[in-house]
């Protein structure tokens, strides 16, 4: 720990009065006994982050820090792939030479020279930490909320709001690795156990190539227009919904792929599943009531092509365009997915020209046995 400093002569404390200015002299004196700089300290009050000072120490840790090119030396990776990893990771790109390395950074260097050194291809690595950055930077906005709702209150000052969420990081961390580890596991091998290999494909090579697939869009109706209306917070939360009620209607075979704002997609290796979990996602929108936009999905089964966690191909888009022109409140689908599927009663919809498609598609609509023509909510 360095000289006492006098944090009042050095304009930390300005602005703040009564309980709130002990507060932060408290906390000031706190992380300068830790270790932090008069320099870092300024720094985070000027930016309106000392709060979150001793929570980037609890999760980035103490020790020594390294810049960039320090970081690619140790590792013995070259700097300039470093750069490119850590930005499709989604995570900020430090000047080379700024001294802001972790032993978690040379770590996280190391594990990515090991994968080189197996023989996997640059571009495809990138691939795939552009989607773990997408994926856990969603992990960590849902932890985030979850922890500012949980433990912050009226009447905080900074000191309270920083040591709890340093001790949130802490006690928090530990359990989210193993969680995601475990998750990451059994969604592998779920997709392996649909992903059988054939002697054909054996013979020409092209294993992980295109694959017959069901793919679903749900989205919700007039979702733009409802954001003309409420507020940003209840729009959200509208959207979340949508995407907690997919979540459970996606059981296996069934897989939530993504959500896009006001619209899911999800995907199957059997299409008879699928379409059950479209009705039934269909259903749950109509049994949220009347504040609740009308959903509708669009169906199609047929080559894809599994990308960096995505899905793409005629199936694909064609289940896009479906969903474009279905009803509010129906499950609209294409021949293929009809021909393959047993169990549900079809109405023939027409036969369409949809955006973008040089051909016309048959299109029907899905119920089950019994429904009426003229089920849903009352307007």
């Amino acid at each position: 720990m360095g000289p006492e400093i006098d944090f009042e002569a050095e304009g930390l404390l300005e602005g703040v009065e009564g309980e709130p200015r002990q507060a932060r002299l408290q906390l000031l004196e706190q992380l300068h006994g830790e270790g932090c700089t008069l320099e870092e300290l300024k720094k985070a009050v000027a930016s309106h982050r000392l709060t979150l000072l001793p929570v980037e120490r609890a999760v980035a840790g103490e020790g020594p820090r390294y810049t960039a090119r320090e970081v690619a030396e140790i590792a013995e990776i070259d700097l300039e792939m470093l750069l490119r990893f850590r930005s499709a990771l989604g995570i900020p790109v430090p000047d080379p030479d700024e001294r802001l390395g972790t032993e978690a950074d040379v770590e996280a260097a190391r594990a990515m020279k090991r994968f080189l050194e197996l023989g996997l291809p640059e571009a495809g690595m990138l691939q795939v930490a552009r989607t773990i950055g997408m994926g856990t930077a969603r992990i960590a906005e849902a932890n985030r909320e979850l922890i500012i709702r949980t433990l912050t209150q009226p009447g905080d000052t900074e000191r309270d709001v920083a040591l709890r969420f340093a001790a949130a990081a802490e006690y928090m961390l530990p359990l989210a690795g193993p969680t995601v580890v475990y998750s990451l596991q059994q969604h592998l091998l779920e997709q392996i156990r649909h992903d059988v290999i054939g002697a054909t494909d054996l013979a020409s090579g092209e294993i992980g190539g295109a694959i017959d697939l069901t793919v679903c869009f749900a989205d919700l109706v007039e979702f733009t227009r409802l954001g003309e209306e409420i507020a940003p917070e209840e729009l959200g939360m509208v959207a979340g919904r949508l995407e907690e009620m997919a979540t459970a209607v996606a059981k296996p075979p069934v897989r939530l792929v993504k959500t896009i704002g006001d619209a899911v997609m999800l995907v199957s290796a059997e299409p008879e599943p699928m379409v059950a979990a479209a009705m039934e996602l269909i259903r749950a929108a109509e049994q949220e009531g009347q504040q609740f936009p009308w959903l509708r999905a669009g169906i199609a089964s047929g080559p894809t092509l599994p990308q960096s966690g995505d899905y793409y191909g005629r199936a694909v888009n064609l289940a896009s365009r479906i969903t474009n022109v279905a009803r509010p409140g129906s499950v609209v689908l294409d021949e293929a997915t009809k021909e393959a599927t047993e169990g549900f009663d079809y109405s023939y919809v027409g036969e369409r020209r949809l955006k973008g498609l040089d051909y016309r598609v048959k299109l029907f609509r899905a119920r089950t046995p019994g429904e009426r023509r003229e089920g849903g909510r009352g307007r």
